[in-house]
């Protein structure tokens, strides 16, 4: 290892004639090179929306611009820098060193005369009133406990930050998805509202000449327009929380405020997606939060490792290369160099640490024994979530089919009735308490459908099987 070092020295070196405006040159190249690369980078822009964006469109946009999602990527990246901190000290550190030292007062030896023995001893001042020295010192790390540490963490530290990133996405995924059947339900409400509002328009209009005319009584026609305005109000107060709904889906998906959001979305094709396999298993290991609690149980280890072999010693080789230049005269110093160098090998070991090593590595056993607790007691909060979420599920899937059912017959009972009261057989407030009975069940159907595919996320969140395009 010594020769590997030594050879990365020009062989010539010695004999080479270095000015100080040489150094100065380097040095300042070195300063550029830096600046250049500490230019600050901005963040790639994802691709724009749609004009009008499905589901997995905004999905995917959302993956891409969340700012909490890109913090975690800059997570990744920062801290695949430290691991290349970390494993830069097992390649060879090489510094230049450049000094400049003006003796005012030479330093004073008492020596005996060697010309005349008897005359006893005598003062000599030794050294020149300029000495400069430029120097290159090289190092290589052979064993360090800190570092093996380092090196042998790599793959578990980044997977633990890309772990925390793929949790950020998987919650985005599901607040995205949950925010986006939001305003599908308020825009589905909003439909089955105007049609209610141009039917009881229609009552109004029938009932108010009827009432005119002298065939009903006035009590129907107002009853038709108290409906209509209960309607009309209904309306409004959706009206008015959708752009909030939008504004929601809008920070969820990392747009900015002032921009403009369009939806497209299939009723059928959501009312396909809300079917589900409710035989499937739990599986802990498929859960990121497991997976990243076993990361750490690793890096765990390594750091009782890291302790466990503490005792041993670290070894480095060095290399020293020094050109020393001395002159009375400033003019004259850099004309002749006294060049020296050295080699050799450094051992430290540690031979008592007052038992900071074993106390350090029973409190990082005792944090492994912590790591095993939370590792349970997640996976209860998991069965938990999972038992919960399916019967969540399975309760609202049940009610989606008794309120489908209920719209037709809530459909054919006001259509009935309407006509039996256009002859005359019914009242109008029959009329009226169909239409609001097929009110509510429109209403109702598209609540719990909503119900149905919000709790299809939680299940597939529970099972872990929320998917994302990993390269986004």
């Amino acid at each position: 290892m010594i020769q590997d070092v030594l050879g990365i020295m020009p062989r010539p070196l010695h004999r080479l004639r270095v000015s100080p405006r040489h150094w100065l040159a380097a040095l300042a190249m070195l300063l550029v090179l830096h600046g250049a690369s500490a230019q600050p980078t901005t963040a790639p822009v994802g691709q724009p929306l749609p004009p009008n964006a499905t589901l997995d469109q905004c999905v995917e946009f959302a993956l891409r611009n969340q700012p909490l999602v890109r913090q975690s990527q800059l997570d990744e990246r920062i801290a695949d820098r430290n691991v290349r901190i970390g494993l830069s000290y097992w390649l060879p550190q090489i510094n230049g060193t450049g000094a400049y030292t003006r003796n005012i007062q030479l330093q004073a030896s008492v020596l005996p005369n060697f010309a005349d023995p008897s005359a006893g001893q005598q003062i000599i001042r030794i050294g020149l009133k300029n000495v400069s020295t430029l120097g290159l010192q090289a190092t290589q790390l052979l064993y360090s406990n800190d570092v093996l540490r380092a090196a042998r963490s790599v793959r578990a530290t980044r997977l633990n930050y890309a772990q925390t990133t793929a949790l950020n996405k998987i919650d985005v995924v599901t607040n995205v998805s949950k925010a986006f059947y939001d305003i599908l339900l308020t825009e589905e409400q909003l439909r089955i509202l105007l049609e209610v509002l141009q039917r009881q328009e229609r009552q109004v209009r029938d009932a108010k000449a009827q009432y005119e005319v002298g065939i009903a009584d006035k009590t129907d026609f107002l009853r038709a327009d108290i409906s209509l305005k209960n309607a009309v109000a209904q309306r409004r107060s959706l009206a008015a929380a959708l752009p909030g709904k939008y504004a929601t889906l809008k920070q969820l998906m990392g747009i900015e405020s002032g921009n403009k959001l369009a939806l497209r979305y299939d009723t059928l094709e959501m009312v396909r997606q809300t079917l589900l396999d409710t035989t499937v298993q739990l599986a802990y290991e498929k859960r990121v939060e497991i997976q990243q609690l076993q990361t750490q149980k690793q890096l765990q280890r390594y750091n009782i490792d890291y302790y466990r072999y503490g005792f041993l010693p670290s070894l480095s080789s060095f290399y020293n290369y020094n050109r020393v230049y001395q002159n009375n005269e400033f003019s004259e110093l850099y004309k002749r160099a006294f060049p020296n160098q050295q080699a050799g090998l450094q051992l430290a070991l540690p031979i008592f640490t007052g038992t900071r090593r074993l106390q350090n590595l029973k409190i990082a056993e005792l944090q492994d024994e912590q790591l095993d607790l939370t590792i349970f007691d997640t996976k209860n909060q998991i069965n938990s979530e999972f038992e919960q979420a399916m019967g969540a599920y399975k309760g609202s899937l049940n009610e989606l089919y008794t309120i489908e059912q209920n719209v037709a017959e809530a459909k054919e009972v006001y259509r009935i009735l309407n006509l039996q009261y256009r002859e005359g057989l019914r009242t109008f407030l029959d009329v009226i308490i169909a239409e609001t009975d097929l009110r509510t069940a429109q209403l109702n159907y598209y609540n719990a459908l909503f119900n149905v595919l919000s709790t299809k996320l939680d299940v597939q969140r529970a099972l872990g099987n929320i998917t994302f395009n990993q390269n986004q």
